[in-house]
Formats: structure tokens, C-alpha cells, sequence
């Protein structure tokens, strides 16, 4: 039976980790953000956060606002989960497919921030106001830029992660239950 899950949310909900759990359990997993990385490469330029979301917003400006979505369909089969979709655009792209489901991740911000300071990225913010002001970035209402809430807003299902990794596990578990893709 075929399922593509996407996978929206703020910065450190635990995306990847749910992206991660999925792909233990045979999905397929690819990333919006590898296209914007492979896009950086092919411009030389070096995956920062900062470059990245300016190419991200560069590629919909040229593109149209689905055009990171519409770049990954060729890879997507049958049992697939699509990771870092930031913009309505790309949900709607993304819809098009047969049994298409967006699911939300989400934790409260003080937990994702240390989360984010735990896994020490590169351009990361040191402190909770800078990531703050990052997610407010984050949060554009230029069409061609990210728009995380209005994203996270089309969720078909949501996923709080606000516990350990069992506790994670646990509800991805339900969610597949739930979608008869145990």
C-alpha cells in the first residue's frame, strides 16, 4: 500500500528523528533541504544554515514556491517519507500524490532550543532570544520564503515530542496504526 509521509515543524522538533524512526522501519527517506544543500554545492557554496535558507528563498523565487517539491517527485515511490517541507507551496505540491499525509512535529520551544544546543550545528543560536528571533525569521510571509506556522497549520495528524526517544517511537508507532501502515 503506498504512503508518503511529509514531515513539517520548527527547528529542533524532532523531524529528523522522526524521518529517522521511519526509515528503521523500511521507508524511504529524503530531505526538501538536500535539494537546497545540492543547490548550494553546485553553487560552491558551503551548507550553512544561512546559505541555505537564502537559496531556498532564491530557488521558489525562480521556481515558484513548490519548486523544491517539485524537484524531489522523481525520487518519491511507493513507502516514502519527505522531511523539511517549510512552505504551503510545497504541501500542495506534495498533495498530488497518492496518499499523501502531512504530519506535524512539535515540542515546546525552551525543549527544542536545548535540543538545538545539544546537537551544536553550525550557525545555531547560543541563546533562547536568538532563537527566537531565528524562528520569527523563519516565519515569512514572503511566498517564496519559509513559512514554518502557516506550513505546520496543514498537518494532517500531529506528533508532540516533548519525551524521550520511546516515547517518540511509541507515537510514530500509532501514527502508522492509525494509517493502516503498521
Amino acid at each position: 500500500m503506498s504512503l508518503v509521509l511529509g514531515i513539517t515543524g520548527p527547528n529542533a522538533a524532532g523531524k529528523g528523528e522522526v524521518s529517522g524512526i521511519l526509515a528503521a522501519k523500511g521507508f524511504s527517506t529524503h530531505s526538501l533541504s538536500d535539494v537546497v544543500r545540492e543547490e548550494a554545492a553546485a553553487r560552491g557554496l558551503p551548507p550553512e544554515r544561512a546559505h541555505l535558507i537564502r537559496i531556498g528563498t532564491l530557488l521558489r523565487r525562480e521556481g515558484g514556491a513548490g519548486v523544491l517539491a517539485e524537484r524531489l517527485l522523481p525520487r518519491i515511490g511507493e513507502r516514502d517519507v519527505v522531511d523539511s517541507i517549510r512552505n504551503p507551496a510545497e504541501v500542495a505540491v506534495l498533495r498530488g500524490l497518492p496518499r499523501f499525509v502531512l504530519v506535524g512535529v512539535e515540542a515546546p520551544g525552551r525543549l527544542r532550543f536545548e535540543r538545538s544546543r545539544r546537537r551544536a550545528r553550525s550557525g545555531d543560536p547560543e541563546t533562547f532570544e536568538a532563537f527566537e528571533a531565528r524562528e520569527r525569521e523563519e516565519n515569512s510571509s514572503d511566498p517564496a520564503g519559509q513559512q514554518l506556522a502557516a506550513t505546520f497549520r496543514l498537518a494532517d495528524r500531529l506528533i508532540a515530542n516533548d519525551g524521550d526517544l520511546d516515547a517518540l517511537k511509541a507515537r510514530v508507532d500509532e501514527l502508522l496504526s492509525s494509517l493502516g501502515s503498521a
